[in-house]
């Protein structure tokens, strides 16, 4: 990968965050583990909106499609300090000929808020800001109707308000996804460590973990050091940032994934969809709960297009690992597949899954390989 800025998603105090360029070198490896393209022919999102909670989102770089980005009360298409529009673009940012750099859900509409300027507002947590803010900026996520709630930069304390916000999204069937992203060795961000916060790890490309904070409450892994995205301060270009290495930014893929998983299944509830990304994901190598990994890196594909019961079990609920319910993925479309032959591969696979009674496949494959990045490398 070519030299970019240092790895930090931060801007640097009293600057604003700058391009490093148009990215056009290959295709960025955390991309290349989740694959997105692969289940394109399935669902880009569509139909889903996904709030971007943190420090706003530059409107003005293009590889976001016109209209994508929802204005009105509440939202902020400027970011100076760039964490916000590096993970909107994780989401969703648009396949571009210039660039080899797409985001996970280009079909989705996004809701860039901002609740936090974001560096230097507290040291303890990367620049996440106050926790009433941050449960306002939920709220307001939520009078709007979004689907995911992404807390791009989440906050160092906890609070009763924004408990309540966390209880209210999950009553609505929202899905909130939050990294754990602190700095200090035993601290906690919230709400990724409330009940019903899909927590985020992150690793990089050897599948090493690289945040520090840990916990029981841990739900999945995806990348977060050495990335590709979007970047703040691009004035009306196509323009990334890159090499970037901040834990916060793992749980963008997550979100991602989790709007095509509500395109594709749109009658799951919020709960459901965070039982299917946690259950599919490549499990660790001790086949457990890792305090830093949760139950596993993510799986897109499997997370897609896996037929599960509608009364499955989340990890850790069922007496062991073998007791688990049969995940059957659905067959890889051809790359000239059209919709109603991507309908049909998904048809096979429920009939699949009626006819077969099969451990689950993601963590079989996941046990049998241990997980090596190095099947991604193309």
């Amino acid at each position: 990968m070519a030299i970019g800025l240092p790895a930090s998603a931060v801007a640097a105090p009293g600057q604003c965050a700058n391009p490093s360029g148009t990215y056009t070198g290959e295709v960025p490896w955390g991309q290349r583990l989740v694959d997105p393209a692969r289940l394109w022919p399935l669902t880009r999102g569509e139909g889903q909106l996904v709030a971007v909670i943190g420090t706003g989102v530059d409107g003005q770089n293009t590889q976001f499609a016109p209209g994508q980005l929802e204005g009105g009360a509440g939202t902020e298409r400027s970011d100076c300090d760039g964490r916000g529009t590096i993970a909107a673009g994780i989401v969703g940012a648009q396949p571009d000929a210039s660039t080899t750099f797409a985001g996970v859900a280009p079909g989705v509409r996004l809701l860039p808020i901002r609740y936090t300027e974001g560096s230097g507002s507290s040291a303890s947590d990367g620049g996440g800001g106050d926790p009433g803010a941050l449960a306002d900026a939920i709220g307001t996520a939520l009078d709007r109707h979004a689907s995911v709630v992404l807390i791009a930069v989440p906050a160092a304390f906890d609070s009763p308000q924004l408990a309540g916000a966390v209880s209210r999204a999950r009553s609505e069937g929202a899905v909130v996804v939050s990294a754990a992203s602190a700095t200090q060795q035993g601290a906690r961000t919230y709400p990724t460590a409330s009940s019903g916060v899909l927590a985020v790890g992150s690793v990089n490309p050897a599948g090493e973990p690289v945040q520090t904070e840990a916990g029981d409450y841990l739900g999945v892994a995806a990348p977060g050091a050495e990335l590709v995205s979007t970047s703040a301060g691009a004035g009306g270009a196509v323009a990334h940032r890159w090499p970037v290495t901040d834990p916060g930014l793992a749980a963008a893929y997550v979100a991602g994934v989790a709007a095509l998983v509500r395109a594709y299944h749109p009658n799951l509830t919020g709960d459901q969809v965070l039982t299917r990304l946690t259950l599919t994901a490549h499990r660790p190598p001790s086949g457990r709960h890792d305090p830093r990994l949760g139950w596993g890196v993510l799986d897109a594909y499997a997370a897609v297009s896996s037929t599960l019961p509608a009364d499955v079990a989340p990890p850790g609920a069922a007496p062991a690992p073998a007791s688990a319910p049969a995940v059957v993925p659905a067959a890889a479309p051809a790359p000239a597949t059209s919709d109603l032959a991507a309908g049909t591969i998904a048809l096979a696979g429920v009939a699949l899954a009626a006819a077969a009674g099969v451990t689950v496949a993601a963590v079989r494959r996941a046990r049998r390989r241990n997980w090596r990045p190095s099947r991604f490398t193309p």
